[in-house]
C-alpha cells in the first residue's frame, strides 16, 4: 500500500499548495482538441474542483490502486501508468470541446473496470472475489457515465466514460499476465500407466490378478449340470 499512499498524498499536496496560494490549477486540465490542453492528459488527474471532489475520488483511487498492486504487483505500474494516459488522450480526442476536464475519476473508473473485467476473464477465485467487492461498493459508478442523470452539475462523464473502457481494454489485453485460475491435468489412462498403478499399490495387484481369474471362471460355467457339485478355487475347478 506504499505507492497508492503516496499518490493520494500527492494528490492533497496540491490542493493544499492551490489553497493556500489561493491560486487556481483549473487551467492544467483537458481542453479537447486544443493545443494548450494537451498538457492536461499529464496534469488533470492531479487537479481537483474542491475539497468534497478531492475526497470522493481519493478514497476509491487508494483502495483499488491497493488491489492493483496486491494482486498484480508485476505489472501493477503498467497497468496504472496506461489507465492515466489512456484515458486523458481520450477525453482530449473525443470529449466536450467547451470545458476543462480535471480530476482522477478517469484513473478511477479505469481501475474499476480493469479489477471487474480481469476478475471475470480469469476466473481466479482470489480476483473475483475482489471483482465482486468493487461491484458491490462502486457499482453505481456506471450511472456516471451518463449525463443526463446529471443535467445540472459540471461533472466529466467523458472521463468516466473513456476511463472505463480503457479499463476493459487493458484486462483484455493483460489477461494472460499476473494470477491465473489453476488448471488441473489428468494423465492419459495407458498401459504404462497401469503398470505403474499396480508397482504403487503392490499388496493388491495379486488380490486384483485372482478376483480377475475367478470372474473370468464363473463366466465360462453356464449351467450347472445336474447331481454335480462344482468347487471354485481362484485358479481352477475340481470336480467331485
Amino acid at each position: 500500500m506504499v505507492y497508492p499512499s503516496i499518490l493520494i498524498a500527492v494528490l492533497w499536496i496540491i490542493k493544499l499548495v492551490e489553497i493556500k496560494t489561493n491560486s487556481s490549477f483549473g487551467s492544467y486540465g483537458i481542453i479537447p482538441l486544443k493545443a494548450k490542453g494537451i498538457i492536461g492528459i499529464f496534469t488533470s488527474p492531479f487537479i481537483h474542483g474542491s475539497i468534497s471532489h478531492l475526497t470522493s475520488n481519493s478514497i476509491p483511487l487508494f483502495f483499488l490502486a491497493s488491489g492493483l498492486f496486491y494482486f498484480y504487483d508485476k505489472m501493477a505500474f503498467r497497468v496504472l501508468l496506461l489507465s492515466y494516459l489512456m484515458s486523458g488522450l481520450w477525453v482530449w480526442l473525443f470529449a466536450r470541446g467547451n470545458a476543462s476536464h480535471i480530476g482522477a475519476s478517469g484513473v478511477v473508473y479505469a481501475l474499476a473496470s480493469f479489477h471487474f473485467v480481469s476478475g471475470l476473464l480469469r476466473r481466479q477465485k482470489q480476483l473475483m472475489a475482489f471483482a465482486m467487492i468493487v461491484i458491490f461498493l462502486y457499482g453505481s459508478m456506471v450511472w456516471g457515465i451518463f449525463p443526463d442523470f446529471f443535467p445540472n452539475k459540471h461533472i466529466s462523464w467523458e472521463g468516466h466514460l473513456m476511463g472505463g473502457i480503457a479499463g476493459v481494454v487493458l484486462a483484455v489485453y493483460y489477461r494472460t499476465r499476473g494470477l491465473q485460475r489453476k488448471k488441473r491435468i489428468w494423465p492419459d489412462y495407458d498401459e504404462e500407466w497401469e503398470e505403474r498403478i499396480k508397482r504403487m499399490h503392490g499388496y493388491y495387484a495379486d488380490e486384483y490378478e485372482e478376483n480377475k481369474s475367478s470372474t473370468q471362471i464363473r463366466k465360462t460355467v453356464k449351467e450347472k449340470p445336474e447331481n454335480t457339485n462344482y468347487t471354485y478355487n481362484i485358479n481352477k475347478i475340481t470336480k467331485k
